[in-house]
């Protein structure tokens, strides 16, 4: 069992003849993820990475059986692009690109509400079940199969994260790097739901950051469904100062809300293991699993 994405996943890259397109459509296809095309308005018909190169979103699900996306699109046209894998039927969409307009993902979220697909992202280092399907960014080598769900919203730390658990032979099942953006698709609990349902998955590391109240909300999650797998959260910015935006573009503690101390706070209130540095996750995790 995975969340979301295993072998049997179909992947479109929107953007497949760019750069980081190119780049990262080779290492997915390297590592067995099942690239099936790509999409390039004004390019259809043609090939690339031996891939077969669509005009809309709409003729490649048609011509492939897609089921997720992966978006390599510059920031004024990535909301367009989601809008289409939407429109086309697309379950899973991965946006990898940062700091798409507010106004822009407002009309995405609302276009979500009204279909079957997920987004992930934006700003997204993607998503991937280790030895089966990787969308995105995610450097593959470093991943081993195991029991650890991982959500995050900052890449680097995830990489940590999956340091720590493979160092204490745990493992990951699936890690979600659930986007740094003020507006983004699915939150730590959405993901925190799919994990509790999911068999592989004994336990799970949660990687917040200042700004927002995503991990609030999944706070109230925990608190109210009382999930029986353990939960290890370490939250990033501890020493950020008020009012200055610390690298994501939702991470900034404004109108006295977004603290990391106070995040953490609220997770441990509902019981939810507090790692009190990075360095600390595994063991954390190990602890609590034994527990």
């Amino acid at each position: 069992m995975a969340v979301l994405v295993d072998k049997n996943t179909r992947v479109i890259c929107q953007g497949i003849t760019g750069k980081q397109g190119t780049f990262f459509t080779e290492q997915a296809l390297s590592g067995g993820t099942q690239m099936v095309g790509g999409v390039r308005p004004g390019k259809g018909g043609k090939k690339h990475l031996g891939l077969p190169v669509f005009d809309s979103m709409d003729e490649a699900v048609s011509r492939t059986g897609a089921d997720a996306s992966v978006i390599f699109v510059p920031r004024a046209q990535a909301a367009t692009a989601i809008h289409e894998a939407i429109d086309a039927g697309i379950g899973l969409i991965v946006c990898v690109t940062e700091r798409i307009p507010v106004l822009d993902m407002v009309g995405v979220k609302r276009a979500l509400e009204n279909s079957s697909s997920r987004l992930i992202g934006p700003n997204s280092p993607g998503i991937i079940t280790p030895g089966e399907c990787c969308i995105g960014i995610m450097p593959q080598e470093i991943f081993q199969r195991g029991k650890i769900g991982i959500l995050s919203r900052t890449g680097t730390l995830t990489y940590e994260a999956v340091a720590q658990t493979t160092a204490h032979d745990l493992g990951q099942s699936t890690c979600i790097g659930v986007g740094a953006d003020p507006v983004h698709g699915l939150s730590f609990a959405d993901c925190l739901e799919l994990f509790m349902r999911d068999p592989e998955t004994e336990g799970v590391v949660l990687i917040g950051e200042i700004g927002g109240s995503e991990e609030e909300d999944a706070a109230d999650y925990v608190r109210t469904s009382k999930p029986a797998k353990p939960i290890v959260a370490y939250v990033a910015g501890r020493f950020a100062p008020p009012g200055r935006r610390m690298g994501h573009a939702g991470a900034i503690v404004q109108h006295g809300t977004g603290a990391a101390d106070e995040k953490l706070e609220v997770l441990a209130s509902c019981g939810i293991h507090i790692a009190d540095s990075p360095i600390n996750i595994g063991s954390t995790m190990a602890k609590a699993l034994s527990r």
